[in-house]
């Protein structure tokens, strides 16, 4: 993902930060307790294509980190 545009990129329900899980292939939005499929490099931002993240999932994600210029 590249990280220009995920810096871009805002969670269509909240209008919050995303975060980009590699190994799942997701954008994740914490706010919205919401995971975006990536499809071929492309971001699915419909919430109906979205799952919804458990409350595990939510505890097991690493702490978000300031993006750096």
């Amino acid at each position: 993902m590249d990280p220009k545009l995920l810096e871009l990129l805002v969670c269509p329900v909240t209008k919050g930060p995303l975060t980009y899980d590699r190994e799942r292939q997701e954008l994740v939005s914490r706010s919205a307790r919401l995971a975006y499929p990536v499809r071929d490099g492309i971001p699915i931002m419909l919430e109906t294509e979205a799952r919804a993240l458990t409350d595990a999932e939510l505890e097991a994600l690493p702490p978000r980190t300031p993006v750096v210029e």
